[in-house]
């Protein structure tokens, strides 16, 4: 029987999944922050305690491994792979490889060898790739370098808004009641003077969430907020279709991380629609369905050489969860 482990470390959380060659799950692992440019450190520790607890669950040694796939936020430029390589080598798997996590989550949301990507969770990326296989990818450096949004970013924008609408400089919104209760603060002065006299910056991830419910109540500023990131999505999407000449082709479009498939309302999802069939009116905009993580294993069979059978991708393309995920463990 051949194992295979793919891994899909984001900014936030860190998966990892062992299967055999007919999908089974026998290894499950998870931890923390897997991004080596929010700390390597952290993004090492985290990688080797998912491995290593995918590992355990499956009564495996890495030597039993047949092909290991990581999948890396932050495995953007060259410059990353420099420091990422080594890090993932000195993990011991005889065969392994490693891309960026834009490529395992297109991999798990499309039957096509080709198409488009957008993640979107607590930052955001966007890459593709053409039916003649070269790879684009556009964005994931930053706000300097022309990003906006992500869940962190939509934290900020919040906190921003409410201090916006405090001071007179933008209309009032619902956001400011749930904001201070979930920063534990009695006012916008409060909060205010707090943030300022103890040098503040940073706005929990989980604010993004308000500004998705105040949008579904009929804020105007929430909605606003959202739309600008649904602006910023499809013209990222848009310049991927160009700049890989896919405006002729039919493919997908894939949405994934939390803003963009758990996200409920159309604020985001229908200025990514509008872009999109601008340029590539047969492109299809789907929800990625099953976790990133599935597709690190998929290319993990396929860079040995296998195949996904049928059966195997059957059995795990209905991971829409990762916590849920049963586990068939291996008896030795």
């Amino acid at each position: 029987m051949n194992y295979y482990l793919g891994v899909d470390a984001g900014g936030s959380k860190t998966y990892t999944l062992i299967v055999d060659e007919q999908g089974a799950v026998v290894g499950r692992g998870s931890a923390g922050n897997g991004n080596h440019q929010l700390g390597y450190d952290e993004a090492k520790a985290n990688i080797t305690a998912s491995v290593e607890a995918a590992l355990a669950e499956a009564g495996l040694a890495r030597e039993d491994i047949e092909f290991a796939y990581f999948g890396l936020a932050g495995a953007d430029r060259e410059t990353d792979y420099n420091i990422l390589r080594p890090l993932i080598a000195g993990l011991g798997f005889p065969k392994h490889d490693i891309n960026c996590d834009t490529v395992i989550a297109l991999r798990a949301g499309t039957d096509r060898p080709y198409g488009v990507v957008l993640i979107c969770g607590s930052g955001t990326n966007s890459a593709g790739q053409n039916s003649a296989g070269q790879f684009y990818q556009c964005g994931g450096f930053s706000y300097l370098f022309g990003d906006f949004a992500g869940g962190h970013t939509l934290a900020k924008e919040a906190f921003r808004a409410v201090i916006r609408a405090w001071d007179g400089r933008e209309e009032p919104t619902s956001l400011t009641a749930p904001l201070l209760a979930r920063l534990g603060y009695e006012s916008v002065q409060a909060m205010f003077d707090d943030y300022l006299d103890h040098d503040k910056c940073d706005v929990p991830l989980d604010v993004a969430k308000l500004v998705f419910d105040a949008a579904l109540a009929g804020d105007a500023v929430a909605q606003r907020l959202l739309h600008t990131q649904g602006d910023e999505l499809g013209k990222a999407a848009a310049a991927v279709i160009k700049r890989l000449g896919m405006q002729e082709d039919e493919f997908d479009v894939v949405l994934a991380g939390s803003i963009v498939t758990r996200g409920q309302g159309p604020y985001v999802i229908d200025p990514i629609r509008a872009y999109v069939s601008e340029v590539a009116s047969k492109a299809k905009v789907v929800k990625l369905s099953t976790e990133p993580v599935v597709g690190a294993v998929w290319l993990a069979i396929e860079a040995s050489g296998g195949q996904v059978t049928s059966e195997a991708h059957e059995k795990l393309k209905r991971i829409s969860d990762y916590n849920a995920i049963p586990s068939q463990t291996k008896r030795v």
